[in-house]
């Protein structure tokens, strides 16, 4: 069984409605005016039949003049008269036929009697449901003492004549509001329907995937804001979808990473030991191989301290310990350290020692400059390093700046990505484990310190940072 769209919904919805409330209002308009004709009818026709009485009862006319201007009048307003005797006989009537059934007589008589017992003279309407007609009985005295029954009656149906007219007029504007409902129903669905159908074309193409997919509607009621929400809704997916795509294709190169990263060490490791099972190595070939094998293990061991400290630093909230310490602390313990490492080189090391404190954890701050300074000192092969912190408002401002090789603009904005290397082409054996600028963006982006880094080739590196300042 076909299932009805919408607009076809909306459309059976408000013709049945609609024409339920057309069809109810035009029934009860023709019984409203059935009824009020028959109530001013009967009401007419007592006043009517009052005033014909009253004004034959005043003439002084003979009986036979008086039946005459009695039928006379009668016809003259359009009413049946009927006269009886005070016995009940039919003496005259405009009525063909005229024998008046037994509940007219028998009310008809019952009502003279009250008059006539009262010394009135009167008309008097009786219950006419279950007659064609309705009747007006009265009492016409006459000069010889006697009385007269006068029975004025009329044809329901002469009634009811203007009805057909007016149930015509009424069942021709109903059926042409029903053709113009139907009409404007079909619109008005349309018109309401529209945004529904576009809006769930829309989901269903965002659901399928396709969040470029946008809903034009200009409209500012509700659906236009809807369609606006959906709109929202597929660029936040769409960018989402970006930042999903961007982060697998990150994880898929770290692990390619990763894996060469860890290959390198273990395959010159597994070589140096199969060397190592020949009795023909000389003594001082051997302890070069142990050598070897030695760094390529420090080489994994950093670069699984580091990948440990990057998942801590993500992870782990209170990785971190802030507090105040100063920094000429780290600074001299840095200077001690790289002095046996640059002994014998072209590179001088330049350290200003400041007694300035900051709030930070004292033992990642260290990590960051360790990284820093082992950074500068690979790239600058002679020429000077500086290690500077200076207090500048309530920040204070470290940054290490070298006179090497320095980086090309193109590279500056992923030095600081796991294993990216400026040059691909260098050997990986150089000892670095390729996450120490990624170690130094953590620890610095866990203290809301920004990363500034300015370079230019054959002309060296400057990378700062600033710490919150102890007041």
């Amino acid at each position: 069984m076909a299932i009805l769209n919408i607009q076809s919904k909306l459309s059976i919805t408000f013709i049945l409605l609609l024409v339920f409330g057309v069809t109810a209002i035009s029934s009860y308009s023709i019984v409203f005016i059935r009824g009020y004709l028959m109530m001013q009818s009967e009401e007419d026709m007592q006043a009517d039949a009052r005033q014909i009485l009253l004004s034959f009862q005043a003439a002084s006319a003979t009986h036979d003049e008086m039946i005459a201007l009695l039928r006379e009048t009668g016809q003259q307003a359009r009413y049946d008269v009927s006269i009886f005797d005070q016995y009940g006989e039919v003496i005259d009537s405009t009525i063909e036929s005229a024998v008046s059934d037994s509940l007219t007589i028998t009310a008809g008589f019952s009502m003279m009697e009250s008059l006539l017992l009262g010394g009135e003279t009167s008309v008097q309407l009786i219950n006419e449901k279950e007659h064609d007609r309705i009747y007006v009985y009265g009492i016409l005295p006459t000069a010889d003492r006697g009385f007269y029954f006068v029975e004025i009656s009329r044809l329901k149906s002469e009634i009811f004549k203007p009805i057909k007219t007016i149930r015509w007029i009424i069942y021709s504007g109903m059926f042409i509001s029903i053709a113009i409902i139907l009409f404007v129903s079909f619109i008005f669905s349309q018109y309401l329907s529209r945004p529904i159908l576009q809006i769930t074309k829309a989901s269903e193409k965002i659901a399928d995937g396709n969040t470029s997919y946008r809903i034009d509607l200009n409209r500012k009621d509700e659906f236009g804001k809807l369609a606006d929400s959906l709109n929202r809704m597929a660029d936040k997916l769409r960018a989402e979808n970006e930042k999903l795509v961007q982060a697998n294709e990150k994880q898929r190169q770290f692990y390619a990473d990763i894996t060469h990263e860890i290959r390198n060490p273990l395959h010159t490791i597994m070589g140096t030991l199969e060397m190592l099972e020949l009795d023909s190595i000389p003594v001082e070939t051997r302890k070069k191989y142990i050598k070897s094998a030695l760094n390529q293990s420090e080489r994994l061991n950093r670069l699984f301290n580091d990948l440990a400290m990057l998942q801590r630093s993500e992870l782990d909230k209170h990785f971190y310990c802030i507090e105040p310490f100063v920094v000429s602390e780290l600074t001299k313990k840095l200077e001690h350290n790289y002095q046996t490492i640059l002994a014998g080189k072209p590179v001088t090391l330049e350290i200003h020692h400041s007694d300035v404190s900051v709030h930070a954890d004292k033992n990642k701050i260290e990590q960051v400059l360790d990284n820093l300074l082992t950074n500068a000192i690979k790239y600058t092969p002679k020429g000077k390093i500086t290690l500077k912190a200076e207090r500048a408002a309530d920040k204070v401002k470290i940054s290490i700046e070298d006179t090497g090789i320095g980086i090309e603009e193109k590279h500056l904005p992923h030095i600081f990505e796991r294993f990216y290397r400026t040059d691909k082409a260098r050997s990986r054996d150089s000892g670095g484990t390729g996450l120490g600028l990624a170690v130094v963006k953590s620890i610095l982006q866990a203290h809301n310190a920004d990363l500034k880094v300015e370079s230019q080739l054959e002309k060296g590196t400057k990378i700062s940072f600033e710490l919150r300042a102890v007041e």
